[in-house]
């Protein structure tokens, strides 16, 4: 998918402030049972389909409104994903900003992800 310039650039800006993490480094702390949440932002549609094992769905337009409920504890490690790594960023850029503290973007998403033959499911 082509991504205008000025999502592009505010994306950058986001990622100026947040942590990342990419594909590999998600599925060995998936392989060590490391206690961690998979929040999936994607479209409720995209996440029926398919999403990383174990994952939960906030998506990106209402998971600042609806993550302190969800996740009450603002320093539950977190990764959040999407299906490139953009929406992920922007969502762990604005958690940061509401307090949490151990917030992670997957870069390379869902994409990525499917591109090593990770194990996804339907649950």
């Amino acid at each position: 998918m082509q991504h205008s310039p000025r999502f592009l650039k505010i994306v950058d800006d986001a990622r100026a402030r947040i942590k990342e993490t990419n594909v590999d480094e998600v599925k060995k702390k998936l392989d060590r049972s490391e206690k961690l949440l998979l929040i999936d932002v994607r479209e409720e549609n995209e996440f029926s389909k398919d999403h990383l094992p174990g994952a939960i769905h906030l998506g990106k337009g209402v998971i600042e409104r609806d993550i302190e409920s969800r996740v009450p504890d603002l320093n539950t490690p977190m990764i959040l994903y999407c299906g490139g790594g953009f929406r992920s960023a922007l969502a762990a850029d604005n958690l940061q900003k509401m307090g949490y503290t151990n917030v992670l973007s997957m870069d390379g998403g869902v994409r990525g992800w499917r591109e090593r033959s990770f194990p996804m499911t339907r649950e």
